[in-house]
């Protein structure tokens, strides 16, 4: 009874540390998958994470490439913008000269066509004095030269007329010295004083005062 005891508390404590050393391997068992588990889902998260990574570093270069074309389109741009505003503008310059040029050609031949009608003016402001000066003086003139025929009618009506002798003696060869004028005819005056002048016959005409 007692080695019947004995043989099945052996049985009992085998089955025990069979179940124990059972359950310490299927632990161990366990944790070794669970940690082969966790190692592959790392490495898969670690593989994911590098290969968002390089798609990341691939659509940033991309980014970029893209970035450094529109920047450099834009810089084209705004350079060729700037080169056609600054061509606009020596254009313009260019045409402003131009137009100042033409513009202060106009005035100074404004202000020539102006000096010329100055000129003009005062030269026919001159003439035209000229002018009433020269009538007054033919006014002047005339009222001196009616004056004088009127003194010379006045001195012939009171002057007794001259009495006139016809010779038959012929003008001369040598002329006698011409002192005066009668009738229109050349009055001569002779040797001895007598005055006279030559008729139509070509005889002498002596006048006597």
């Amino acid at each position: 009874m007692k080695k019947l005891f004995v043989l099945l508390l052996t049985i009992i404590l085998s089955v025990s540390a069979y179940s124990q050393e059972t359950a310490t391997e299927k632990k161990a068992t366990k944790a070794t998958t669970q940690k082969l588990a966790k190692a592959k889902a790392k490495e898969k998260a670690k593989a994911k994470a590098d290969a968002t990574k390089e798609k990341a570093t691939a659509a940033k270069e991309k980014t970029e490439v893209a970035k450094e074309k529109v920047s450099k389109a834009m810089a084209a741009k705004e350079k060729a913008a700037k080169e056609k505003a600054a061509k606009a503008k020596s254009k313009a310059t260019t045409a402003k000269e131009k137009t100042e040029v033409v513009k202060e050609k106009a005035t100074k031949a404004k202000e020539k066509a102006t000096t010329a009608k100055e000129k003009t003016e005062i030269v026919k402001e001159k003439a035209t004095k000229a002018k009433e000066k020269a009538t007054t003086a033919k006014e002047k003139t005339e009222v001196v030269k009616e004056k004088a025929t009127k003194a010379k009618e006045k001195a012939t009506a009171t002057k007794p007329a001259k009495k006139l002798k016809e010779t038959t003696e012929k003008a001369p060869k040598i002329a006698d010295k011409i002192t005066g004028e009668y009738n229109g005819k050349k009055v001569y005056t002779g040797p001895r004083g007598g005055k006279y002048y030559i008729n139509s016959n070509g005889n002498k005409t002596y006048i006597q005062e």
